[in-house]
């Protein structure tokens, strides 16, 4: 038998075990790289979700990515961190932290400079960078405490050799002091610093003004900054910016975000106007606004031109300031204020006796300044707003002289006597009367206006008001124009009085020199409201035939009424109204007018008169008319004894007679009384249920003084049940 040898099967063996050890290599490899790779993003997404905790405060407010380390313990340990990462599935890895810094290290510095950064780059503050010369002060100790760690380190293991040499003797040595490394000075904290600044801002709005005196023409223009002011060039794209909240660049030194809190609170009033006006730039000089798509820019876009408007707004924003102005090529500082100004006119005499006016300042060294609801007056110094009194006074003699192109007015005696008449009355605070000598002054100053007032009616019922000026005794008639008077007047008084007729609607009759009411509307509101002003500010006396025909209270002076053969009758020949105007005066009172007036003159007050409202009741509810009120008494049917007697409760102080069977009726009607004067029968007595007999002995009631009634679907008393025993 032929031998095989066995050495290529060995070989064979021998490969395949290779193969597969080399396989099983790989496939353990790849076990052992999967696993890390798990681990890795196991790691990975642990440390995602930690990190995915931030403190939310701080990325928002500062942009610092910070991790709350005690999570909300108060326990602040590294070992936190740890089982943080464990918590989010990585407990199979073990995690070790070789480095970490806390916000509160160095006393916060690196927290500090995160937040300067920011600050800079969001506000645009300049002025922040002087916080920044604590980093120096911080790397400088720094490098002084890593020196003296070296020293301390060095002095220990001296101690210690010492030490070891006295333990061999028995003796020691205590150990010298160690000089402390200096410590950062406590520093504001950061956090601090931010809420103030973006609570006050830092950056400033200064305007400056621009004045042509001779057109009258004013503009503003700003700038922008801290230590280095930017001129805003175009007031349209700064209106855009403010409104998108944008981040821009104007200069090395000012760059940040247009928000409101980026100013500071002394320019944020003044911020709101630039936005106000900078908007109406924006509009006007639109390209989608058609008007001006074709003419270029309407209004610069540089300044703001300053209108009637935009004084009064611009006053109030920078009132107590001092602004930069630029007029006739000279800059000063002028201060917004609301004192008045020094400008008053003297009264002096002559050496010729005669008299003459004269300001107390250069007239045209001023400028006077129309807004809308206020007068301006600008000199070398302040802007002064102008008060209501001072402007109807000083600033009206004021422009009177420059209208006039006069320094001085001279006055004779006459003109002098019209001066105290007319003039100072209006402007006594404008001028100054020091050199004037109380007998002269006595001489032409009016004495105290009385006004009387003589009231009285017509033939035709119209009022009339005799007018007489009196002068401590010296009465005239002020309609009089011809009369002569040789006395000092006061002219304002005098016209303020005669306004005061005409105002009321008072019409002059020539004839009589009086003044006249013709109109009965016109007269009714005399007697109720303009009569009061009249005693207030005149001595007002009138005629018995006035004081007849005022205003009349309507009133019933007494009704009697009583039943008798079925009959409800009323008597009204006790009413005090005119029966014959009745039916005018309550036609009147449906329309809903103010007023009758009477025959004789005097009127009705028809405004929330509850007679009037009683006697319409009684037309409408009881299907009459007042034609039937004219014959005095009534017949009426009994049945209405019950609507009549509820009217009767609406009128107070009116005398009432009643007869006795209409008491009873009434009585009867009552629930009260109805329950003891109607019996319900035996044998219904223990049937019917109790609000039953109330309808049973209502019924009753009806039926013997012969009434009508309607029993309502709610009232639960089985109608027709009711009626069967009824009837029956």
């Amino acid at each position: 038998m032929r031998s095989v040898k066995g050495e290529i099967t060995v070989f064979l063996s021998l490969s395949f075990t290779l193969l597969l050890s080399f396989i099983f290599g790989i496939l353990e490899s790849a076990v052992i790289q999967g696993s890390k790779n798990l681990s890795r993003i196991d790691t990975d997404r642990a440390i995602y979700s930690v990190f995915g905790e931030y403190h939310q405060e701080l990325m928002e407010q500062y942009h610092v990515l910070g991790i709350d380390l005690g999570y909300r313990t108060g326990n602040y340990e590294e070992e936190n961190l740890i089982q943080r990462l464990h918590y989010y599935n990585s407990g199979s890895t073990d995690h070790q932290i070789k480095g970490i810094q806390y916000l509160t290290d160095q006393s916060g510095q690196a927290f500090r400079e995160q937040v300067l950064a920011y600050m800079e780059q969001r506000y645009g503050m300049d002025l922040v960078k002087k916080f920044t010369g604590t980093t120096e002060k911080w790397e400088q100790t720094e490098t002084e405490e890593s020196d003296m760690e070296k020293k301390t380190d060095e002095m220990t293991d001296a101690m210690e050799r010492v030490n070891d040499s006295l333990d061999a003797s028995g003796s020691q040595t205590e150990g010298e002091d160690v000089e402390e490394g200096p410590s950062l000075p406590d520093e504001e904290n950061p956090f601090r610093i931010m809420q103030k600044i973006k609570k006050e801002g830092t950056i400033k709005i200064e305007p400056r003004i621009f004045y042509d005196k001779f057109s009258g023409d004013m503009k503003i223009e700003f700038k922008i900054g801290n230590k280095k002011m930017y001129k805003i060039k175009n007031l349209s794209e700064f209106y855009t910016r403010m409104l998108n909240k944008e981040f821009y660049r104007y200069g090395e030194k000012l760059q940040f975000i247009h928000t409101e809190e980026a100013f500071e609170n002394n320019s944020r009033q003044l911020l709101e106007f630039v936005m106000k006006y900078a908007e109406v730039i924006k509009y006007a000089n639109s390209n989608s606004n058609s008007n001006y798509k074709y003419y270029g820019k309407a209004l610069s876009e540089t300044s703001i031109i300053v209108g009637n408007s935009a004084i009064d707004d611009l006053f109030d924003v920078l009132k107590g300031r001092k602004i930069i102005f630029q007029k006739d090529c000279n800059t000063e500082e002028i201060e917004f204020t609301e004192e008045q100004p020094e400008i008053e006119f003297e009264l002096k005499k002559t050496e010729n006796k005669d008299y003459i006016i004269v300001p107390n300042i250069e007239i045209y060294k001023v400028n006077i300044i129309k807004g809308k609801e206020y007068k301006y007056i600008l000199d070398d110094q302040k802007l002064y707003r102008c008060t209501k009194e001072f402007e109807n006074s000083n600033l009206k003699l004021l422009e009177l002289f420059r209208k006039n192109y006069i320094n001085e007015v001279k006055l004779g005696e006459k003109e002098l006597t019209q001066l105290f008449s007319i003039i100072i009355p209006r402007v006594k605070n404008a001028i100054n009367l020091k050199n004037m000598t109380e007998d002269s002054i006595k001489k032409y100053m009016p004495k105290e206006l009385i006004v009387k007032v003589f009231l009285d009616f017509d033939s035709n019922d119209y009022l009339i008001a005799d007018v007489r000026f009196d002068y401590e005794g010296n009465e005239f008639n002020p309609l009089e124009e011809n009369k002569k008077i040789k006395f000092p007047r006061n002219m304002l008084e005098e016209t303020n009085a005669l306004n005061i007729f005409r105002q009321t609607g008072f019409m002059l009759e020539t004839k009589n020199l009086r003044f006249i009411l013709p109109d009965n509307d016109k007269i009714y509101e005399f007697l109720t409201e303009d009569i009061n002003y009249y005693m207030q500010h005149f001595e007002v006396l009138a005629t018995d035939n006035f004081k007849r025909k005022q205003i009349k209270e309507t009133k019933i002076g007494g009704i009697g009424v009583k039943v008798e053969n079925n009959l409800l009758s009323i008597d009204f020949k006790n009413l005090d109204i005119d029966i014959e105007e009745l039916e005018e005066i309550m036609s009147k009172y449906s329309l809903k007018k103010k007023y009758h007036r009477l025959k004789d003159g005097s009127f009705i007050d028809l405004e929330n008169n509850k007679e009037a409202k009683f006697l319409e009741k009684l037309v409408t509810g009881m299907d009459i008319s007042y034609k039937d009120l004219e014959k005095g008494e009534l017949n009426l049917p009994v049945y209405r004894i019950s609507y009549f007697n509820q009217l009767l409760k609406e009128i107070k102080g009116t005398e009432i007679t009643k007869n006795d069977e209409y008491k009873n009726i009434i009585n009867q009607l009552d629930k009260e009384q109805l329950e003891e004067e109607i019996k319900v029968p035996e044998n219904l007595n223990s049937v019917l249920r109790y609000y039953q007999k109330t309808g049973f002995k209502w019924l009753k009631i009806l039926d013997r003084y012969h009434f009508g009634g309607i029993l309502a679907d709610d009232m639960g008393l089985r109608k027709n049940y009711s009626n069967v025993i009824s009837n029956s």
